[in-house]
C-alpha cells in the first residue's frame, strides 16, 4: 500500500482533520463565527461526503481502516446529517449571545470520529475512532457554559463514557489476549482455532462498551439526563449520526470478526433489543419533557434496530442499516423544530409549552405531528417502512415472538406519541411564540417532506445502497 493509495483511501478523514485545524487558526483570530466560517465548514463535510461516494476502495493502515460499500453509505449520511446541524446550532447559539467558533469545529471532529468508526478494521482504531468522537460530544453536551443543566449534561455524559470506554477497552483487551491480534479478520481465523469462550467473553465486554454510545438498555441511563440538559441542536446533532456510526461498526465488529459466533452473540442482542424497547416504550409514559420524551423514543428505536442486527445476515444488517437512515431523518427534523420554537425567548420544551403551537405555527405544527407519526410507524410514514424491514428480517430468521414483542412497545408508545398531536391541536396556546429562524425552519420542513411522501420515492435508491453496504459488513 503505497502512501498516495493510502492518502487516496483516507480521503474524507484528511479534508475533516485539516479543515478543523484550519478553521482553528481562523477561529483563533476572529473569535465569532461568521456566514463565510459557518459555510467553510458545512462545505468541508460535503466535501468529505462527495469524496466518499466517488473515492476508492479497499484497505489501508495494516487493515485498520476500511473502505467498502458499507463504510461509505454510512459516511455519506453522517457527513449530510452533520453538515445540517451546522447552521440549526450557529443561529440557536447567537439567538442567546452565545455563539462561538467552536461549535462547527467540533461538528467537524466528531464527524471525522464518526467516519472513522465506520472504516475501522482493527480494534486499535475502533477505540480511538470512538474516542474522538465521544470526545467532541461531551463538550458539545455542556457546550452552554452559562446553563446549569447543560453543565450537568455533559459531566454526566463524560463519566459515565469514561467508564463505558473503560469496560470497551477491557473487552478488546481480552479478545486481543485470545485472539493473538487486533485485526477483525485475524480474530474471525482465531475463532475457528481455540480462541472460543474467552474470547466471547470479552466481546461481551465490547457489546457493552458500543451499548452505551447507542443507548441501548441497560445502558442508557445517561440518555435523558443528557438529552434534557444539553442545548436543543446539539441534542439533534448526537442523537442521530453517532448512532448510526455505532450501529455500523457494532455490525462490522460482530460479522467480520465473530461471524462464526452468530448464535452466542444475537441471544445479547435480543435481549439488549426488548430491554430498550420496553424501556422507551413504558418509561416514556411518564415524561413531560419533549427532550426526555424523545430520549426514551431513540431508546425504543435502537431496540428495534438491534433487531434487526440480531437477525443476522445480509437480510438483517440491511434491514438495520435502512430503519437508521430514515432515523436519522426523523430525529434531526424534529430537534430542527424544537430549535426553531420559543416563546419570549425561552426554549418551548415541556409537553404544555407546545399547547395550541399546530393553530399558531401550522407550517411547525404539522411537521412536528409527521415526526410523531412516524416515529409511532403510521402508515405511510418513513418509520412505518423501517419497522418494517425489520420485522421482516426478524421472521425471516426465526425472530417472530421477539418481532411480536417490539410491536406491542409500538402500541404502548402510541400514548405519548398521540398526546403531544393532542396538546398542538387542541388545547389553548398559552401564548405567542417568537419568529422562528429559517435555517431550522427549513430544515424540519424537507425533513418532514422526506418522512412523507419524500420516503416513497428514497427507499427506491436507499434500498438497494443498504443491501450492498449490508454485504460489505458481513463479508470477512
Amino acid at each position: 500500500m503505497t502512501f498516495q493509495n493510502a492518502a487516496a483511501l483516507a480521503g474524507p478523514e484528511l479534508i475533516l482533520a485539516i479543515s478543523a485545524l484550519l478553521l482553528l487558526v481562523w477561529g483563533a483570530f476572529q473569535v465569532r463565527t461568521n456566514a463565510l466560517f459557518t459555510v467553510a465548514a458545512m462545505g468541508a463535510l460535503v466535501a468529505a461526503a462527495v469524496v466518499s461516494a466517488i473515492g476508492p476502495q479497499g484497505r489501508a493502515f495494516s487493515g485498520g481502516l476500511i473502505v467498502d460499500s458499507g463504510a461509505i453509505f454510512a459516511k455519506v449520511v453522517i457527513y449530510l446529517a452533520s453538515a445540517v446541524a451546522i447552521p440549526i446550532g450557529e443561529r440557536w447559539f447567537a439567538r442567546r449571545g452565545m455563539g462561538r467558533f467552536e461549535y462547527p469545529i467540533l461538528i467537524l471532529l466528531a464527524s471525522l470520529g464518526m467516519g472513522m468508526m465506520v472504516s475501522a478494521g482493527d480494534l486499535i482504531s475502533l477505540y480511538v475512532s470512538i474516542e474522538l468522537q465521544s470526545l467532541a460530544l461531551y463538550i458539545l453536551a455542556a457546550f452552554h457554559k452559562g446553563d446549569e443543566k447543560s453543565s450537568e449534561a455533559g459531566l454526566k455524559y463524560f463519566v459515565l463514557g469514561a467508564l463505558s470506554s473503560g469496560i470497551l477497552l477491557y473487552g478488546a483487551s481480552l479478545v486481543y489476549g485470545f485472539a493473538g491480534s487486533t485485526r477483525f479478520e485475524v480474530i474471525a481465523a482465531a475463532m475457528t482455532h481455540g480462541a472460543g469462550v474467552g474470547a466471547l467473553f470479552g466481546l461481551v465486554f465490547l457489546i457493552a462498551g458500543i451499548a452505551f454510545k447507542v443507548s441501548a438498555a441497560p445502558f442508557h441511563m445517561w440518555t435523558p439526563d443528557v438529552y434534557e440538559g444539553a442545548p436543543t441542536p446539539v441534542v439533534g446533532f448526537f442523537a442521530g449520526a453517532p448512532k448510526l456510526a455505532a450501529m455500523v461498526l457494532l455490525a462490522r465488529v460482530l460479522n467480520q470478526s465473530f461471524g462464526g459466533s452468530t448464535g452466542q452473540w444475537s441471544q445479547i442482542l435480543v435481549v439488549m433489543a426488548l430491554l430498550s424497547v420496553a424501556v422507551g416504550a413504558f418509561a416514556g409514559l411518564a415524561q413531560k419533557n419533549l427532550k426526555r420524551l424523545w430520549a426514551y423514543s431513540s431508546i425504543a428505536g435502537i431496540g428495534y434496530a438491534l433487531i434487526g442486527l440480531a437477525a443476522g445476515g445480509v437480510a438483517g444488517i440491511q434491514s438495520m442499516l435502512v430503519f437508521m437512515v430514515l432515523y436519522v431523518v426523523d430525529v434531526t427534523g424534529f430537534f430542527a423544530a424544537l430549535a426553531a420554537l420559543s416563546r419570549d425567548g425561552k426554549p418551548m420544551e415541556t409537553m404544555s409549552d407546545f399547547a395550541g403551537l399546530a393553530r399558531e405555527r401550522p407550517g411547525l405544527g404539522v411537521a412536528l405531528t409527521v415526526f410523531s407519526l412516524s416515529a409511532l410507524g403510521i402508515p405511510p410514514m418513513s418509520g412505518l417502512w423501517g419497522k418494517y424491514y425489520v420485522f421482516k428480517a426478524a421472521v425471516a430468521s426465526g425472530l417472530t415472538p421477539v418481532a411480536v414483542l417490539a410491536l406491542v412497545g409500538s402500541v404502548v408508545a402510541a400514548f405519548y406519541y398521540l398526546r403531544l398531536i393532542k396538546v398542538m391541536w387542541f388545547d389553548p396556546s398559552p401564548g405567542a411564540t417568537d419568529a422562528p429562524p429559517l435555517e431550522a425552519r427549513t430544515v424540519a420542513y424537507l425533513c418532514a417532506l422526506f418522512a412523507f411522501p419524500g420516503v416513497l420515492f428514497a427507499l427506491m435508491a436507499i434500498d438497494p445502497l443498504a443491501q450492498a453496504a449490508a454485504v460489505a459488513l458481513a463479508t470477512r
